[in-house]
């Protein structure tokens, strides 16, 4: 599978805007050079997939020169490319995420065990990870269109209210927990979604209990997925598996007859995991 590093449809993420002065001080321990260009890198989006030398910094909160003195780096190592004035990523800048994925065990043990759960179940499948407050794909086996939004490897969704959110965040100690829900708003993407964090607090304790979670019109009216954690050797959640479908979908079918075949294939990669050492 290849990475794909846009989310075509979903709301552009906006990037935080940090002056110069605000930025941090270099240090043995910070480079900011370094962090100016990771900066610049984020502030194209699918929103945002051509910028100008003013868009950028505006996006970045760097002064102009900056800006140019990174666009300008980033160009003669072939990760952006100019036309006029407009400046764009360049496919190149996929080798930094591939460089993750393809170091990640789970990238190469789940896709086998993915593909039989999907054609067994007749849903979509996929696996994340958890970064900060959101979920991050890794993989999917799409079955069939039931999202508006179109999902890829490197899509970023709320961990708040979504399945496999919520069993990631089930994995991590309380303390962590709180930080996370903290760490950014929680609106109602629905009607039905949990916002106020005791409830959705509750609703983690309650996956994190009983080994799965299920998320229905939450994310999105109509949609009902069911997740899984992804356990390494030590016992931790590592990542989390799910399948999705339409919430016209009987739920009591859908416990009675995908989730065995979740939870099993769940502790098939976890298995895979621990034996080759991970």
């Amino acid at each position: 599978m290849v990475p794909n590093p846009h989310d075509s449809s979903a709301k552009a993420r906006i990037i935080p805007i940090m002056s110069e002065q605000d930025a941090p001080r270099p240090s043995d321990r910070h480079v900011q050079s370094f962090a100016r260009g990771l900066q610049v890198i984020r502030s194209f989006d699918a929103g945002h997939p051509a910028q100008t030398l003013s868009e950028v910094a505006a996006r970045t909160g760097l002064t102009r020169a900056g800006a140019r003195r990174i666009l300008l780096t980033l160009q003669g190592q072939g990760y952006v490319q100019a036309d006029g004035r407009q400046f764009r990523l360049t496919p190149r800048i996929l080798d930094l995420g591939f460089a993750y994925l393809s170091s990640q065990p789970l990238w190469h043990l789940a896709e086998p065990v993915m593909q039989r759960l999907a054609e067994a179940v007749h849903e979509s499948c996929s696996m994340a990870v958890l970064d900060g407050a959101e979920i991050v794909y890794l993989l999917r086996v799409p079955a069939r269109k039931i999202m508006s939004i179109n999902l890829g490897v490197g899509s970023r969704l709320p961990a708040y209210c979504t399945s496999m959110g919520r069993v990631l965040l089930g994995g991590l100690p309380l303390q962590d927990r709180h930080a996370a829900l903290g760490a950014a708003p929680l609106p109602a993407r629905t009607a039905a979604t949990l916002t106020a964090p005791e409830a959705v607090l509750k609703a983690i304790d309650q996956s994190r209990e009983q080994g799965w979670c299920l998320v229905a019109d939450e994310l999105e009216q109509g949609l009902t997925s069911l997740a899984a954690p992804i356990e390494d050797r030590s016992g931790r959640v590592t990542a989390a598996l799910n399948i999705s479908t339409h919430s016209s979908a009987p739920r009591e079918a859908l416990l009675a007859q995908s989730l065995p075949a979740l939870r099993q294939a769940a502790r098939e990669i976890s298995d895979l995991l621990r034996r080759t050492g991970h």
